[in-house]
């Protein structure tokens, strides 16, 4: 069969591929030509092609900043709070799920957990600032029953990292058990079977062919996790943070937002932009072949 007649033959099926196409090609890569920004002194007024190059000058002044620092700084360590809190958590919770033998209940809180998924950020940092609430919030009247005093939490930044980590392991618990649930379905029920012919516990058998049987998707998910550790998310950040939290709060997505939409300095938020899509293209690299090289070994 020639290529043509293949084709032809699962036209439909490529067909099917053209609205994901068009909006990778529209919105991801068509707008990859405006990082020649990062290059020039972008002026409105003369265009992106006529303005005056300024070779890697906003990257050498990138690099000077204290503020990159303190931005860098801020997005790795809650990335890395989010994949030392967060990414193990489905996955333990997957794992009880699998151990439940009464249907109804197992479904009920499914459902429950996935709830949280579709509450949109504004809803949800909504309810945060009321239940954070100094006068009129739920934990600060626990805090008060108590004999203590009631704590600004949102303005001290000692709290910031803890209640966006919590905040996104709640909304996003339920997804990620979802998809490791969907991949326990996939293990070979004959393993089991032969596990417990040979005497192994409930524990034995989660350890030796429920987790390995799944370790290709925590591969994999785990890749794309460590891909995009400088992102953090705009919403929640934005929505939460407040001047007096900025030294451990702001991340590259409310610093390209403020030093490009709020000063007009185009050029050099889109050269962080660069700089941040360059470590993310590195360690997802890195991070795949880490796991080839790996993965195999890990149980």
């Amino acid at each position: 069969m020639g290529i043509a007649s293949y084709f032809i033959k699962n036209r439909w099926l490529y067909a099917f591929l053209v609205p994901g196409m068009l909006y990778l090609l529209v919105f991801k890569y068509i707008p990859m030509f405006g990082i020649v920004i990062a290059f020039k002194d972008f002026s409105l007024t003369k265009g992106i092609w006529a303005s005056d190059w300024i070779g890697f000058d906003n990257f050498a002044y990138l690099f000077k900043s204290r503020d990159f620092y303190q931005v860098l700084r801020n997005s790795v360590l809650l990335s890395l709070y989010q994949i030392v809190w967060g990414f193990p958590a489905p996955i333990v919770l997957a794992l009880m799920l699998n151990e439940v033998r009464r249907m109804l209940f197992k479904r009920v809180v499914q459902t429950v957990l996935y709830l949280p998924h579709f509450i949109s950020w504004v809803v949800l940092t909504g309810m945060i600032v009321n239940f954070l609430s100094p006068s009129t919030g739920v934990v600060n009247m626990l805090v008060g029953a108590f004999g203590g005093e009631p704590i600004s939490f949102l303005q001290e930044p000692a709290y910031f990292r803890t209640i966006i980590v919590s905040a996104e392991i709640w909304k996003d618990l339920g997804w990620g058990t979802i998809i490791y649930l969907a991949a326990m379905t996939g293990v070979d029920p004959t393993l089991y079977e032969s596990a417990k012919m040979d005497g192994a516990s409930r524990f034995q058998q989660i350890r030796h062919v429920t987790i390995p049987g799944i370790a290709s998707t925590i591969v994999v998910l785990l890749v794309l996790r460590a891909g995009s550790i400088l992102d953090n998310g705009f919403e929640q950040v934005f929505l939460l943070y407040n001047p007096l939290t900025y030294v451990v709060a702001d991340v590259f997505e409310t610093y390209t937002y403020r030093i490009g939409l709020v000063d007009g300095r185009l050029s050099f938020a889109t050269a962080v932009g660069l700089f941040k899509g360059a470590v993310g293209f590195v360690l997802i690299v890195v991070a795949n072949r880490t796991a080839r090289l790996l993965g195999k070994q890990l149980w």
